[in-house]
């Protein structure tokens, strides 16, 4: 079946439904394995790769603008200095995105390949612009404070009533509640409410609160998370191997009806098939061009 036809089963209308038994795969910030992330050939990139819906990360320049970019400094993943909140659109555009990309041959040489083809920082706009409207977005709000990013994402949103193509997600619980003044907004549970439901749950056991019909959750599929444990005469540290969605939490966050589930940090076949044997809605990974694979054959 072709991404586009994939995607305009999932997309007539987000809530984002998935239109297949397997996993429907999100491009996290358009594939970083594959590409230098949150660039408009990212995008395009993961769509020819099977991708049926994009994760992009948005912030803020100085001047206002909501732009494509993940750190809070340039010189993690381009050529430039400073941080972004205090660099103006029209200096960004000066930047190549790609310049720390990196690819490895079988001999393990490394090559920067878009150092001689840079590649632009987009906006928010370009890339709602440049994605075919049936794919679905997913919006990373990445910045504090948060109020700044939240109005300038819901300006671009409503001047190209582009609100029904895109979810909204924040590890930050301020910007998804400041995002909720916005009527048409649809954003994910906070990250705070989804971990501490399962917190709950691998603790009691039982499923006491279970989110409301219509949420859209994320978490890692698994995540190295550190234990610390009080006694009489000090503290002790574990290191533990988090395995958040279990079947029992999977059908617990489904009580209610059409909850919808996506797995952060599918990178591999077997994640992939974790994912699909528990029912897993959505998977986020950093390769379409190799979940793809893994897609087919479910």
């Amino acid at each position: 079946m072709r991404v586009a036809a994939i995607a305009l089963a999932i997309a007539a209308a987000l809530p984002l439904t998935p239109a297949l038994a397997a996993p429907f795969i999100v491009a996290h910030r358009g594939g970083t394995g594959d590409m230098p992330e949150n660039t408009l050939q990212a995008f395009s990139t993961a769509l020819e790769n099977g991708a049926d819906a994009l994760w992009m990360t948005v912030q803020v320049t100085k001047d206002g603008i909501p732009v494509l970019y993940r750190p809070a400094d340039l010189d993690s993943l381009t050529d430039g200095q400073g941080t972004l909140d205090q660099t103006t659109l029209n200096d960004l555009r000066k930047l190549n995105a790609g310049y720390s990309f990196s690819r490895q041959d079988a001999s393990g040489q490394l090559s920067y390949p878009y150092r001689a083809t840079p590649l632009r920082i987009p906006t928010l706009r370009e890339a709602l612009e440049a994605v075919p409207q049936n794919v679905p977005i997913m919006l990373d709000m990445k910045q504090t404070p948060a109020a700044p990013l939240v109005e300038a994402i819901a300006q671009v949103l409503d001047s190209m009533n582009a609100w029904s193509r895109v979810r909204l997600y924040s590890t930050d619980s301020e910007a998804i509640q400041l995002m909720k003044a916005h009527r048409q907004a649809q954003v994910f549970e906070t990250r705070d409410a989804t971990r501490d439901r399962l917190v709950d749950l691998s603790l009691g056991g039982t499923c006491d609160n279970p989110p409301p019909a219509g949420s859209w959750v994320g978490i890692e599929l698994h995540r190295q998370v550190e234990v610390i444990e009080h006694f009489t005469l000090g503290t002790g540290v574990s290191k533990v191997d988090a395995r958040w969605w279990t079947p029992a939490a999977v059908k617990c966050f489904k009580t209610n009806g059409d909850v919808k589930i996506v797995a952060f940090g599918v990178n591999s076949a077997d994640a992939y098939a974790a994912a699909s044997c528990l029912g897993i809605d959505a998977v986020m990974t950093d390769s379409p061009r190799t979940m793809r694979i893994e897609k087919k054959s479910q």
